[in-house]
């Protein structure tokens, strides 16, 4: 059987976010479609419609922003169907520019963050496991940097922790990614495809991961749209501090949503040089242009 990797990437504007954040959650095959099927539940839950009817989909920085927090907490909690009547008025004002009521905006505040938090749930619920890895966000590639076309270190780092994980359990795993620019995708196969056929490392881990990804729209695709929030939620809620990731964070996303990223990360033991050491699904890379291993 088959666990499926879903990725996306948070912060790679570098812009508003404090990292920049690549990866996901692995899911068993077997548990795919009854994941999907409760998040379209889920959505019609929260929003009363679905979100593609109106030119939106679910990610991290729409459910997650600041702002939602303020117009969720405008008034006490909306009943269901208040909610759903008046977040598909909001919706519905979106398209035709017209500026939404505060009930409205307090409606559609208090659907997100359910649907976050209902995202992460769904997740504990089907067993996914959370893999990514994280580097700052004003991280600058070396002048005279020389193997732009291989994969950086924090990415390596991410596909190792997948492996881990499927050569525990002992079954394969395929890639599925949010396209992007065709370009930009065609750079990143190149440099995978490198690292699965021109390293030892990467030629030994093909043994679980199959090494040609799948390209998928993130607006049609359930899964890939939770794993943004996934790696929204780490960008701003999720710390190591005794790895040196410790920038600044958004208290309200560390505890809703940090003791759940937690337990969703993949945890394991290796072996190195006759020492046992415990492996996370969550890494963080200070430097991805440095040759040294990760500590």
């Amino acid at each position: 059987m088959t666990w499926l990797l879903f990725i996306d990437e948070s912060g790679h504007d570098h812009r508003t976010t404090p990292y920049e954040v690549r990866g996901g959650f692995a899911i068993h095959v077997r548990s795919l479609w009854a994941f999907v099927q409760n998040m379209r539940r889920l959505e019609i839950n929260c929003f009363g419609c679905s979100l593609h009817e109106y030119k939106k989909e679910i990610k991290g920085s729409t459910l997650l922003d600041r702002k939602r927090y303020k117009f969720a907490g405008q008034s006490g909690l909306l009943s269901d169907a208040d909610r759903r009547n008046l977040c598909r008025s909001f919706l519905a004002k979106g398209l035709t520019q017209e500026i939404p009521s505060a009930n409205e905006f307090t409606a559609y505040g208090q659907a997100c963050l359910q649907m976050a938090r209902g995202t992460i749930a769904l997740l504990q619920q089907h067993e996914a496991v959370l893999l990514a890895s994280a580097i700052p966000r004003d991280v600058a590639k070396p002048s005279g940097y020389r193997v732009d076309n291989y994969l950086r270190k924090d990415i390596v780092f991410l596909l190792e922790r997948f492996f881990y994980l499927l050569e525990e359990k002992r079954e394969h795993g395929v890639i599925v990614m949010d396209e992007t620019e065709k370009r930009q995708d065609r750079r990143f196969v190149t440099r995978l495809e490198r690292y699965f056929t021109k390293t030892s490392e990467g030629q030994h881990r093909t043994e679980w991961i199959v090494p040609t990804p799948f390209f998928v729209s993130s607006d049609m695709t359930y899964a890939i749209q939770a794993a943004d929030v996934c790696i929204y939620c780490i960008n701003w809620g999720f710390r190591i501090p005794q790895r040196q990731m410790d920038a600044e964070h958004r208290a309200e996303i560390a505890n809703m949503f940090g003791r759940a990223l937690a337990s969703l990360q993949f945890r394991g033991q290796r072996e190195r040089n006759g020492r046992i050491f415990e492996t996370y699904g969550i890494v963080y890379v200070s430097d991805p242009y440095e040759a040294r291993p990760a500590p």
